[in-house]
């Protein structure tokens, strides 16, 4: 049955009544006992006339489930590929969908809506025109407020959530499926309402449906962020969103260093010279920063002050907040990184961190391609949306111990490289690749983390960045303690934290604790900590081992 046959049976004869009844009955049994299905806000729904629900799309499944909703037959549109099958496009016509041209202005499918609607049925709206998943809501094309005003009639937004969870390849598993509809919302009549007029309507019916979603527990979209911390990083994060159109605060660890902001005229002389603030962006003690209307929160402070940020901060995270951890390194002596310290004592599922070559000026002013990773797939995919929205190429993972430690790894090497830089170039190297690739295969044999992420953006590609910056903390740092500076002195001239002096020491303990034989790395340890000579150091490095005495016979 070609797709005009297909629409015309949609509009002229409608769903075949025993086929849509049988099936009805058997999928509305199958779905209470199976997903526990849940219907919230029936009584909002117009018993007769011409309806259109507005809802969001997650999963094929969505049609049929908010079909429940009603007691008469409910139309949909659904691309037109599904229909190509011939006994599959009779039996899905017969169920009441109609084919759509996605992508395009298909003026068959909306003539046929409105066909529906005029004789009085309901039809079924996904105003994002495709299935997205996961994360936030996307965003809503107009045709649903092009209908509305053609038609007049009432729309009744609607959200679906737990369809995205169901499916496995051809394994259809058991999740709770809830489906919330909110209070009907009528526009006027309009004969040609113009492209600006649908966009319109359709902006005022969409945040209704986003208001169903977030009731039923979906994750907000990013409104407004609060960055706890104001130096480099912190500062060009906040910077990013709030060019993304995102409200931000920007919270500093001291009225004073607020107050110097300001009086430099939005700039951040200290951390973040020559790069003029948004006026917009609010910048205050992070005390004072209100955590608890932020959708985004981001700790970006050196992980040896995460857990002061959390400790102060932490309780005034709301639930449905996600978290992002700038701090690279480990936290705690058994190897603790700053999103699994963070994840035990913050009350949200969502927490994740950013990594990868991004020198905070630089990332402002030409944007820098970073890796994201988080273990929650939705919260993974909004952080992808709002950095990229932000003006970041991002690459997005679930390897989040992998790329916490890739990180440490690439802060240990710089300060081991150019530590060992007083005995050469060779010497430089070697200890370079020698903690990195300790920290790496105790990261991949005995935490899980994956080899590639290390050879990538997060590993390999910050490594270089780091190198090749001459203003970097940590090379500097390095620098120092190669000429013997102690290590108590090296941040009082450097005006900054450099995590790896804190990071080595810890990650050293934590691999000794855990049986990993790294010599080069417990050698850089002995010299941050004061223990060990650093030339003497650099040059064990490259000396050449001793061949092993064979054992006499007994």
């Amino acid at each position: 049955m070609p797709s005009n046959a297909h629409l015309e049976r949609a509009r002229n004869h409608g769903v075949n009544p025993l086929v849509y009844w049988l099936v009805r009955a058997s999928f509305q049994s199958f779905f209470h006992v199976y997903f526990r299905l849940s219907r919230i806000g029936r009584e909002h729904i117009p018993q007769s006339g011409p309806v259109i629900f507005a809802a969001n799309h997650r999963s094929f499944l969505d049609p049929f489930v908010i079909a429940t909703m009603v007691r008469r037959p409910m139309y949909y549109v659904a691309k037109r590929e599904l229909f190509l099958p011939r006994l599959q496009g009779w039996f899905l016509n017969a169920l009441g969908a109609f084919p759509i041209d996605r992508g395009n202005a298909d003026e068959d499918a909306m003539s046929t809506a409105r066909a529906i609607l005029e004789r009085g049925d309901c039809v079924l709206i996904f105003p994002e025109g495709t299935r997205v998943r996961p994360g936030a809501l996307g965003r809503p094309k107009r045709g649903v407020g092009r209908l509305a005003l053609e038609t007049g009639a009432p729309i009744v937004p609607v959200a679906v959530i737990g369809t995205e969870r169901v499916r496995r390849g051809w394994r259809i598993r058991p999740h709770k499926i809830r489906i919330r509809a909110g209070r009907a919302m009528q526009f006027p009549q309009v004969d040609k309402p113009s492209a600006e007029l649908a966009g319109a309507v359709t902006d005022r019916i969409w945040p209704n449906v986003m208001l169903q979603w977030e009731w039923l527990g979906g994750l907000p979209p990013v409104r407004r962020a609060a960055v706890v911390g104001a130096g480099a990083w912190g500062t060009s994060i906040a910077v990013a969103l709030q060019r993304s159109g995102i409200e931000v605060q920007l919270g500093t660890r001291t009225a004073a260093q607020a107050a110097e902001i300001t009086a430099a005229g939005g700039e951040n002389p200290r951390y973040l010279p020559g790069v003029i603030l948004p006026e917009e962006l609010r910048v205050g003690r992070a005390a004072d920063l209100d955590l608890e209307s932020a959708d985004l929160v981001v700790f970006a402070v050196p992980s040896n002050d995460l857990p002061a940020a959390v400790a102060e901060h932490g309780a005034r995270v709301r639930s449905r907040a996600g978290v992002l951890v700038l701090s690279k390194g480990v936290v705690t002596a058994d190897g603790r990184t700053p999103v699994e310290y963070v994840a035990e004592r913050v009350a949200t599922d969502a927490v994740g961190c950013l990594a990868g070559p991004g020198h905070a000026i630089d990332a402002v002013v030409n944007g820098a391609s970073l890796v994201a990773a988080s273990a929650d797939p939705a919260f993974l995919q909004q952080l992808r949306d709002v950095l990229g929205a932000a003006g970041f190429q991002i690459e997005a993972t679930d390897d989040v111990i992998g790329v916490e430690l890739a990180a440490t790894a690439k802060n240990a090497a710089v300060l081991a490289a150019s530590a060992a830089a007083v005995a050469g170039p060779n010497a430089a190297g070697a200890a370079a690749g020698k903690v990195f690739g300790e920290i790496a295969d105790y990261a991949t044999r005995l935490r899980g983390g994956r080899p590639e992420t290390f050879t990538g953006l997060a590993g390999a590609g910050d490594l270089v960045a780091t190198v090749v910056e001459a203003s970097s903390r940590n090379r500097r740092a390095g620098e120092l303690l190669g000429r013997g500076v102690a290590r108590a002195d090296i941040e009082p001239q450097l005006g900054q934290t450099a995590e790896s002096l804190h990071v080595v020491p810890l990650i050293a303990r934590a691999m000794e604790s855990a049986g990993v034989r790294a010599p080069a790395l417990a050698g850089l340890a002995a010299v941050v900590e004061g223990v060990d000579d650093p030339a003497a150091w650099a040059q064990a490095i490259t000396a050449p081992t001793r061949p092993r005495r064979a054992s006499r016979a007994a």
